[in-house]
């Protein structure tokens, strides 16, 4: 696993829930306190036992924990050029939804060893838009969802989200958009604010 997951789910343990909780399940997991050094690459092994070990400390399902640490990777302060990248998808939720099916090609721009899923983004006739997620690692899926959701917010759309059908190496997120508009969305520009 590249090391730059390691750390977001090291930062999403101990941003959300202190640092006690962070040292306590780096002991669990047999990691180093010091934690995840982003540009290095880990065994898989170590990353599950790493989310093994948060799931017990925090008593969440696998599957809300993942979908938490994808709200938090564009909702957070420290996390902003991450948010400014993902907005640069589009001006509209729509656009960026449909900006996804090129998300792991502009990440191996700036990150060549980092392996996201394949995504394909598909419109059904009744209007509900599907990511259909294809390898990568288990769970995936459920990050994107938290991802999607928050970005939804943030452009001020009023979606729901579900993650259908689902396996290890494949699963689809099911997104109903209900209101395109209803909030003003957080503000963005081109220029960075300073």
């Amino acid at each position: 696993m590249h090391g730059l997951v390691n750390r977001a789910l090291q930062s999403f343990l101990s941003d959300t829930y202190g640092g006690e909780c962070w040292a306590h399940v780096a002991r669990a997991a047999g990691v180093d306190p010091g934690g995840f050094e982003a540009m290095l690459t880990y065994d898989d092994a170590l990353t599950e036992a790493v989310l093994d070990a948060a799931i017990a400390r925090l008593a969440l399902p696998r599957e809300m924990m993942l979908e938490d640490l994808g709200t938090y990777l564009v909702s957070h302060p420290d996390l902003e050029p991450l948010r400014r990248l993902l907005r640069f998808g589009g001006e509209t939720f729509l656009d960026f939804l449909f900006s996804l099916d090129d998300l792991p090609e502009r990440a191996r721009l700036a990150v060549p060893d980092l392996e996201l899923p394949e995504l394909e983004v598909v419109e059904d006739a009744e209007g509900s838009i599907a990511i259909r997620c294809r390898g990568g690692w288990p769970g995936t899926a459920f990050i994107l969802q938290g991802l999607v959701r928050a970005m939804a917010d943030d452009y001020g759309a009023l979606a729901l989200l579900d993650v259908g059908e689902w396996a290890p190496d494949q699963a689809t997120v099911c997104i109903s958009l209900l209101d395109t508009a209803f909030h003003e969305g957080r503000s963005f520009s081109l220029a960075v604010d300073r």
